[in-house]
Parts: structure tokens; C-alpha cells; sequence
């Protein structure tokens, strides 16, 4: 799911795919077929390894596909997309085919934009797949729109994300001057972390959570919604982020360790929490909070929450490079990955806590009972939290402000 990479698409000169790729590629539409060639396959999937419940739900799906299918499926541990891209483009431009290292990778944002301009895809495949149609896309078009871009079959989803803020409610009832209540928006925390200072952070940029948490201040803070949502090179950046510079200057003297140091990740955040050294903290899995409070890594008075002015969300994929040499294993990885089976274990808190993409209205009755979540979670969010999502703005916009925040507060 890390989407911090280069701008490929502006860097590099878009290469035809050869003839001979598509030739050998199976057929998604005949997926007996696909299942026959799959049988034997190995599958290497370069996935974000940042998160060990994550990791061990991928050693999990390992085991899965291998027992049913009999395909070895290796997760190849990155710690960012960025390394699987560039993979693909430098065996691309060594010409290197149909014998590929990479057969799938988690992927969404500026990585999908930049691959699928390139032809570094394989592809259509996501909507042929015997699963797919849970996810119900007609009614649920996040599905198929990844950053404002259609996904046009080249990627197909497996989780959903959305910006989720958590505290400890005990500090917060304690003597110290925090808040009764947590903010409710970009202007509310300013205020709440001038009150607490040191209390608050963000991780630090170019990380994805981090800088998620740019793109949220920013569609909070401008009038100029509609330009974040076509390329960043048709609008005046400078005029349109200069109210979230003049914030984040106002807001970094307040933050834990006064704005100097920011923690690498969202999950180094999240430790932060868990010692006592922030009360307020945020996170792109709504559900993390909960079932790290079942992990014994945040205390009981955790309290989940999203602000009432809405929060940013998106859906994750998977992709399958265009030289992979085991696209049929991939296929049926990426299918089984939205079988109700793996995606119900999947939102498990004990497992990882990621929301389902499928339509839960298109499932059988038992199915559709492998999803009911266990509410007596304190720091699980109420029913009705995520309703308000606000879109993701399109993808070149995350690579400008962070290249623009480095320049502003790491300098050379």
C-alpha cells in the first residue's frame, strides 16, 4: 500500500509492451484454465512489511492458497512500494519481458498512476476475477477508482483505509489542561495542541500515513477543493498550500518534541501512544486502535474516533506486473484475497483489523456472519463513524507537497 516513489510517469518515456507478454498471458476470462495453470506456480508479492499483523495475514493467505491451490506464495518484505516500482521498470528497461522477479504487489495512489502510464501493468484482469463481483462495484465505486483514477481492471482491491484519530480518554478526564473532548477538525487540533503541547505528532514525511495527514489538513484548510482533484500542475501549488504551511508552522512548535523530530511511522506512532508520551494519535486502519488495545499495546481508556468534519479514505489493491512469469498464480492469489474466507479473517481484530471491500448485502446469510465485529471493544469506533469519507485528491498531488515539505522543514 506505500505509495512514495518518484514521479515515474514524469520521469520516464512510456515503453510499448511487447507483443510477446500479451501472448503469453492466460486468459482471466477462463479462470478453470487459469486455475489449472496456476497449480505448482510460485508467487512472489512485494507487500509493505511494516506492520507485523499485516505480515503474519500475509503468512496466513501463504498457507491458504498453497493448501487449496498449491501455490507457493513468497512475500517479499519492502518498506515501500517504491522498490517492487523500480523493479519492474528497470527490468523493463533492460528488456526483460516475460521473466520478471515481481508476480503481484500492494499498491495503490501515485505507484498505480505512474505503472499503468508506463505499461508496467498486466492487464485487464481484476474484474474477470469469480470474486470481484462481491465487492459490488456498481454501488461501491471506490472500487474501481483509485485517486480519482479508474483502475480499469488493472488492479483489484483488498482492503479499505481511512484516517481514524485515537486518544486515552483517561488523560483527557484526568487534572492536566487536556480537553474534555477531542478536536473535531484541522483548526480544532491546532487549538488542542497549543493546550497540550508535545502531546500530539505526525509521522514523519515522506511516510504514507504522514503524509496522509498532509492531504487532510490541506482539503480542510484551502476553498480550492476542485483543484486538488485534477493534476497539481494545472493549479497555482504555491497559492493553494500556502494556508497549510502557515498551519503546520503554527502547529510543529507543539508537537512532541516541539516539532524537531517526528516519528518514522505510523506504527513508531502508535509506541508513542502506548508509553504515555502522546494522548492524541491517528492512523489509516480505523480499527488498529481496537485490536491493539486487544494486543495489550494501548490501554483499556483508548478511545477510537473520526472528527466531525470528515476524514480522508481510500481503498488498497493488488497489481500483477506485465513481465510477471506467474500470472495465473497471481490471479487466483489476488482472487482468494476477496474470497468473504480471507477477507473476514482479514477485519478480524485479533488478525489485523482491515475492512472488507466486499458488499456485504451480496453474501449468504452465513457468510455474511463471519463479519460481525465484536463491539465490546472499548476503543472500537462507534457504528456509523466512516460514513463521512472524504476522497483522495489526485495522485500527483502527494509527491508535490512532499517533496515541497522536505524542501520547507528538512532542507538539503
Amino acid at each position: 500500500m506505500r505509495t512514495l516513489f518518484p514521479r515515474l510517469a514524469a520521469l520516464v518515456p512510456t515503453l510499448l509492451l511487447p507483443a510477446t507478454a500479451l501472448q503469453a498471458a492466460p486468459a482471466p476470462a477462463d479462470w478453470e484454465a487459469v486455475l489449472d495453470e496456476a497449480r505448482g506456480q510460485a508467487v512472489y508479492w512485494y507487500a509493505w512489511a511494516g506492520e507485523q499483523r499485516t505480515n503474519d495475514y500475509i503468512d496466513w493467505v501463504a498457507g491458504q492458497v498453497e493448501e487449496q491451490f498449491d501455490i507457493a506464495l513468497t512475500h517479499v518484505k519492502v518498506g515501500d512500494t517504491s522498490e517492487a516500482v523500480s523493479r519492474v521498470l528497470a527490468e523493463k528497461q533492460a528488456g526483460n519481458h516475460d521473466d520478471g522477479n515481481v508476480d503481484l504487489i500492494w499498491i495503490n495512489g501515485e505507484n498505480f498512476a505512474a505503472m499503468k502510464a508506463n505499461e508496467l501493468l498486466f492487464g485487464p484482469f481484476a474484474e474477470t476475477l469469480p470474486n470481484f463481483a462481491l465487492t459490488h462495484p456498481e454501488h461501491n465505486p471506490e472500487v474501481v477508482t483509485d485517486f480519482t483514477l479508474p483502475t480499469e481492471g488493472y488492479e483489484s482491491p483488498w482492503g479499505r483505509a481511512q484516517i481514524t484519530f485515537y486518544y486515552d480518554s483517561h488523560e483527557l478526564r484526568g487534572d492536566s489542561q487536556e480537553v474534555a473532548a477531542p478536536p473535531q477538525d484541522i483548526h480544532a487540533l491546532l487549538a488542542w495542541a497549543e493546550a497540550n503541547p508535545g502531546r500530539f505528532t505526525y509521522p514523519r514525511i515522506p511516510d504514507f500515513t504522514g503524509s496522509t495527514f498532509l492531504k487532510q489538513a490541506l482539503i480542510e484548510l484551502t476553498d480550492e477543493h476542485e483543484a486538488l482533484y485534477a493534476p497539481v500542475a494545472e493549479s497555482d501549488f504555491a497559492a493553494i498550500t500556502a494556508p497549510l504551511w502557515d498551519y503546520l508552522d503554527a502547529l510543529h512548535p507543539h508537537l512532541w518534541r516541539s516539532g524537531r523530530q517526528f516519528p518514522a511511522t505510523g506504527p513508531e506512532m502508535r509506541s508513542l501512544m502506548g508509553n504515555g508520551e502522546l494522548a492524541l494519535a491517528f492512523t489509516f486502519t480505523p480499527s488498529e486502535p481496537a485490536a491493539a488495545v486487544a494486543d495489550f499495546e494501548l490501554p483499556e481508556s483508548t478511545r477510537s474516533y473520526v472528527p466531525e468534519s470528515g476524514t480522508l479514505g481510500n481503498v488498497h489493491f493488488v497489481a500483477i506486473p506485465y513481465n510477471s512469469p506467474h500470472k495465473a498464480g497471481a490471479m487466483v492469489v489476488a482472487d482468494f484475497l476477496l474470497s468473504p474466507e480471507a477477507q473476514a479473517h482479514k477485519q478480524d481484530l485479533d488478525v489485523w483489523g482491515d475492512r472488507t471491500v466486499l458488499d456485504l448485502a451480496r453474501l449468504d446469510d452465513q457468510s455474511r456472519d463471519l463479519f460481525t465485529l465484536d463491539d465490546s471493544n472499548p476503543a472500537m469506533l462507534p457504528a456509523g463513524a466512516l460514513q463521512k469519507t472524504l476522497p483522495e485528491p489526485h495522485p500527483s498531488w502527494m509527491t508535490a507537497l512532499q517533496d515541497a515539505w522536505q524542501a520547507r522543514y528538512i532542507g538539503d
